[in-house]
């Protein structure tokens, strides 16, 4: 056993306390070393569209250039809406070169969505396709932001923001395309761009990556050019990635773990991301076939889909060595238990894990189900919640983490209101350590919703299913799920002689809320009395959460 970096807890061997990269780490120093190492390789594939890794240098150098050009430097915040692809990566690698502040948004987000995010954010200059599969976001912004038509942006709802840049068709005076972004950038010399990147340094905030807290309103969690840069890097250790490799990720690059597993892993590794525009099982089958993928990540319900499909049989998938879809990787590789196949514990907060085994190994039947151990360089506490005390190890209580991939704050939320004064985060996830160092996830201190990899905030969806005149009471929470972990599920009141069905429900909250967010499950009631209450008058929560769970849990 080796003692793990800044924390007391035992990590196995051979484990590094702590390996961050050999240069500066900011985003500029990175791309250049990435580069010197790997600049014919491929970075990123999307269809016929191959990106090296000198192509991602030159890319993002023009983009940046192009927001020099428009005014934007150190600590601009530049929102950054797009799915997976090389625009994204181009356009992340330009926001972090010049130092300023990347607002990753969803592509997933409805009007309402994207509205309060831009406005919570102080997004001053947005990055977006136009169009990306039926989402018509030139059309959203409008209706949000009513800019007028004037190019520069100025709108009482969104004060901040100056200027909308899109790749795609525009017909709009005021959402320019990117080729005229890059045009405007041509005007900026080498060296003013290497004077700029030359002023980040790695305390500087670099993104803001929101995600659903227990209340209505969604966290904007703040990380630094060196959380950033040093967290792949370090994670690497625990990761059988080679040069060359070719990796099928279905996590957006817009959440932690595909920007800084997917992505940030891939820069030092010298390995491809390969995209696809959506995750389908016969395409997605004949582009692991066609890319010769060697690794693929995804959510364990992925596997049952490509498994069953009819082309899988059909598919040389022989080039497959590893990855989190176990049923697709060689026989020798398999683990057909999932208690004993490697997890981790990570957040958005923590750049994604913080707790982690080595992927792709078996768990001793002694730690089964357990999440690996402390990342090195990060430190955990178990707190009891009631008397703020340390847990005997081995008793289950609140996670507390701080360490170096720990965000620098939570935006416009006071820092006393978000970490202890000695530095402490409070997660909200219960769990242990045994006396070997391994955790155990227990599961969450609060209500938040943990579905395939994605937190969703019960009150969030609670608000937009009281909207409707016809409803008296809505309460959400998660029902089990073997491959999902939980899927959303609401139980409604409607008032007396006002008819609506689950399906109308279901429809209404999709128009307004990302797709993953609408419950999946909705029983509809006529009276209060069907669902159990408190003495005190109040709803019981557990209650709800046991009859829904007895109605859905397990559903497909």
């Amino acid at each position: 056993m080796t003692e793990s970096g800044l924390g007391t807890l035992p990590v196995p061997a051979p484990i590094h306390p702590v390996e961050f990269p050999p240069f500066e780490p900011t985003v500029p120093h990175m791309i250049r070393a990435a580069v010197d190492a790997y600049g014919p390789l491929d970075l990123g594939v999307l269809g016929d569209r191959r990106m090296s890794f000198a192509d991602a240098d030159a890319a993002s150098a023009a983009i940046a250039k192009g927001l020099l050009a428009i005014g934007a430097g150190k600590g601009t915040r530049v929102g950054l809406l797009a799915p997976n692809s090389p625009d994204w990566i181009a356009a992340w690698l330009a926001i972090g070169r010049i130092g300023a502040i990347g607002v990753l948004a969803n592509t997933y987000y409805k009007s309402r969505e994207l509205d309060w995010v831009l406005r919570h954010a102080d997004v001053e200059v947005l990055l977006s396709v136009s169009r990306y599969l039926g989402h018509d976001y030139l059309a959203r912004l409008e209706e949000i932001v009513s800019p007028g038509q004037d190019p520069v942006i100025a709108s009482p709802s969104h004060p901040l923001l100056r200027s909308v840049w899109v790749w795609g068709q525009s017909d709009s005076p005021w959402a320019r395309s990117m080729d005229h972004l890059v045009a405007a950038g041509e005007a900026v010399s080498d060296e003013a761009l290497a004077a700029a990147e030359a002023q980040v340094t790695p305390a500087d905030e670099f993104t803001v990556v929101y995600t659903s807290g227990s209340t209505s309103s969604p966290k904007g969690a703040v990380h630094a050019q060196q959380a950033v840069v040093c967290h792949a890097h370090n994670l690497a250790q625990f990761r059988d990635l080679q040069v060359g490799d070719r990796v099928y990720s279905a996590m957006p690059l817009f959440w932690v773990g595909g920007m800084v597993m997917g992505l940030v892993g891939s820069i030092y590794a010298g390995t491809c991301l390969v995209f696809d525009e959506r995750f389908e099982p016969g395409a997605t089958l004949a582009l692991i076939e066609k890319e010769k993928v060697t690794l693929v990540f995804g959510w364990p319900h992925m596997a049952q889909l490509l498994t069953n499909h009819p082309d899988f049989p059909k598919r040389d998938l022989s080039s497959v060595r590893g990855g989190s879809l176990y049923a697709l990787l060689p026989p020798e590789k398999q683990i057909d238990d999932p208690e004993l196949r490697v997890n981790s514990l990570g957040m958005t907060e923590t750049l994604g894990p913080h707790t982690l085994g080595v992927m792709g190994a078996r768990l001793p039947e002694e730690k089964r189900g357990s999440f690996g151990w402390a990342v090195p360089g990060m430190e955990h506490r178990i707190v009891d919640p009631e008397t703020g005390e340390d847990c005997p190890t081995g008793e289950r209580g609140e996670v507390w983490v701080r360490g170096y991939a720990l965000m620098s704050r939570l935006y416009k939320v006071d820092r006393a209101d978000t970490f202890t004064p000695d530095g402490w985060y409070r997660t909200g996830d219960s769990g242990y350590f045994d006396h070997d160092g391994y955790f155990y996830f227990t599961g969450r201190m609060g209500d938040l919703i943990k579905s395939s990899g994605m937190n969703i905030a019960p009150r969030e969806i609670e608000l937009v299913l009281e909207e409707p005149d016809q409803v008296m009471h809505a309460f959400v929470c998660g029902v089990p799920h073997p491959d999902r972990l939980e899927d959303v599920a609401a139980a409604v009141v409607l008032r007396p002689g006002q008819p609506l069905t689950a399906e109308e429900l279901k429809a209404y909250v999709a128009e307004r809320v990302a797709s993953y967010k609408v419950p999946r499950h909705l029983a509809v009631y006529d009276t209060p009395d069907a669902l159990p209450w408190l003495d005190s008058g109040k709803i019981d929560l557990m209650g709800v959460k046991q009859l829904l769970s007895q109605r859905f849990a397990g559903n497909p």
